[in-house]
Formats: structure tokens, sequence, C-alpha cells
């Protein structure tokens, strides 16, 4: 783990109270007399799916713009936006970051903007969020364990579920992010080289922001650490171009059509620079832990001075299931 981010788990440790209620204490104490494993956790936790959730989730209808729902996914800092029918707030789809950057130049979805729009970047950006949005959702109900929760995103390679009620109304959101901040601690035991993902994805410095775009549509990766003379410099993810295409001189030039301008520049450009990593042998809770802290979903994993591989907050969870 990078010096800055030993120094920041220390001191969140070192602020870790005793005070977190029943769930904390049970955990703390079935680690200690070693019987806890994810599935006896999960169904012991008297509210389910739900304790964990996100309640105030944001929706948005089927009539918000593409442009809209960026502008809602950049403005609130969410990876995925439920869409629910204005009137009965029943879930319709969902769309997600790697969707928009998809139709706005990365993959598949781009075709749209010729075949219904005429290659009218302008006019298509302005269409309905239903023409790029995923109508098949995988959703979990407002009854079930948080072994259902993990095991349906794992089973559909989805990073959250929407959580609805018996009438189909989305009632909250439960994600990757959530379930390894609660849950973390569950991984006791195992390191980083037990987990991480040994293929690494890279990307160069210069690499334009449409090549990375497209990299992460066709591996299915949400990030790619940048690499330059075997040295890792830095990390580009989804969220990033989202959020560069959402505001400032690129958000101009896409509402102008010039949006192969904004896709152009470099990674460099965009990239963050100062990353927290960490070595294989690390513990895997103090990996969430810092995770958890920073609000970050990946770490480099450093070997030497060698990228060696990386873990994700998915690792976590499928490390969780298994």
């Amino acid at each position: 783990m990078s010096r800055e981010g030993a120094r920041e788990f220390g001191e969140q440790r070192r602020a870790r109270k005793v005070n977190n209620g029943k769930f904390d204490h049970d955990l703390r104490e079935s680690l200690t007399t070693g019987d806890l494993n994810f599935k006896q956790r999960a169904s012991q936790h008297e509210s389910g799916v739900m304790a964990m959730a996100k309640k105030d989730v944001v929706t948005i209808p089927p009539t918000t713009t593409i442009m809209g729902a960026a502008k809602t996914m950049v403005g609130y800092g969410y990876r995925r936006l439920p869409i629910a029918d204005a009137g009965t707030k029943r879930i319709k789809g969902i769309c997600t970051v790697i969707d928009i950057i998809d139709f706005l130049g990365g993959g598949e979805k781009r075709r749209i903007i010729d075949r219904l729009y005429d290659g009218n970047m302008i006019v298509a950006i302005n269409g309905p969020i239903t023409e790029i949005m995923e109508e098949k959702v995988v959703t979990v109900n407002d009854s079930a364990s948080m072994e259902d929760a993990v095991k349906l995103m794992i089973d559909n390679s989805v990073g959250g579920v929407p959580i609805i009620n018996p009438e189909g109304v989305v009632v909250g959101i439960v994600t990757e992010r959530d379930i390894v901040h609660m849950m973390g601690e569950t991984v006791s035991g195992k390191h980083v080289k037990d987990i991480m993902s040994r293929n690494v994805i890279t990307a160069p410095p210069n690499m334009t922001i449409e090549n990375a775009a497209k990299t992460m549509i066709s591996s299915g990766f949400r990030r790619l650490p940048v690499v330059t003379n075997s040295f890792v410099c830095g990390i580009i993810t989804a969220t990033d171009i989202m959020r560069y295409l959402g505001k400032g001189e690129a958000f101009k030039k896409l509402v102008t059509g010039n949006i192969n301008e904004a896709f152009s520049m470099p990674i460099s450009s965009i990239m963050k620079g100062d990353i927290i990593t960490t070595g294989p042998d690390q513990e895997l809770d103090e990996v969430a832990r810092v995770m958890q802290h920073n609000k970050i979903g990946s770490l480099p994993v450093i070997s030497g001075q060698e990228l060696v591989g990386i873990v994700t907050e998915r690792d976590i969870l499928l490390s969780m299931k298994g």
C-alpha cells in the first residue's frame, strides 16, 4: 500500500470506535471466535437487503433526455440511474455511466445517433433516455436477504441492483460499494494476491479519451491503470470520462455537436494522478477499509515497482461469496 494510503488507513483505524450498534458488535465477536461466514452474517442481519440500501434513491422518468440523465449522474456522482414511470413510480429501466459513454462514442450504441438522428449529435443527446437504457433490469425484492442481492450481482455481472416492493416501485438501491462498506471485515484472513485480477489492461498517458472509452466498453472494465515506462502514473475510470463530458469546455463541445474534439484529448488531461496502491500481501479487510475511506472502487497492485494486478470492489464481493 502506498505511504499516503497507509497513513490514511492508520488514521481511520485509530479513529474507529466500538459504537456501531449490534451489527458491528456481532461482526467483531464472530471474527474473534472464527465462526463467521458471509451466508450466516447476511441471513442473521434482521433487515436483510434494506439494512444497507440507499433509500433516498434518485430515479428519472422515461421522458428524461440523454443529456438530462448525464447531468443528473454527474451532479449526484452516481454510476447508475433507475428509470421509473412518473406516475406509478414502477421501474422501467436502468442507465449506467457505461451506457452514456457507449452512446457518446465508446461503442455500439453510438450507431443510434446515425440510425435515428442522421448523425446529428445535438438532436441525439436531447432524445429520450429510453433510446439507450437497459430495459431488462436486474432487481431484488425489498424482502430479500443480503445474500440474495450479492448472488444476483455476481450472477448477472452488475455493480448494483434497484430494490423494488411488491408493486414494482423502486424503494432503494444497493451497490458493490455498499456491501464492501458493510461486510468488508468478512474477508479477514485473505490477502490481495488471493483474489486480485492479474491480467490488467492498461493505457498509456497519450491514449485519447475516445480510445480509452472504447477499451472500457470492449473489455467490460470500468477503469484502466495508466502506465508509462512500466510505472503506474495514474488511473482513468468511466466516471472520470463521464464527469469530464458533463461540465466545462467538454460539455460546451458536446452540446454544440463537437464531441469528436472533446474525445480527442489525451487521458492524461483527466486521469487521477495521485493514486493509492497496495501490495499483493496486503490483508484484504484492510484494503476494503482503504477503499471505503477514500471512496474508490479499485487499487492497483504493485510489487517492487511493477504492476502485477488490480483489486476491485467486484473482486472483494466475489471473495465474500466464495
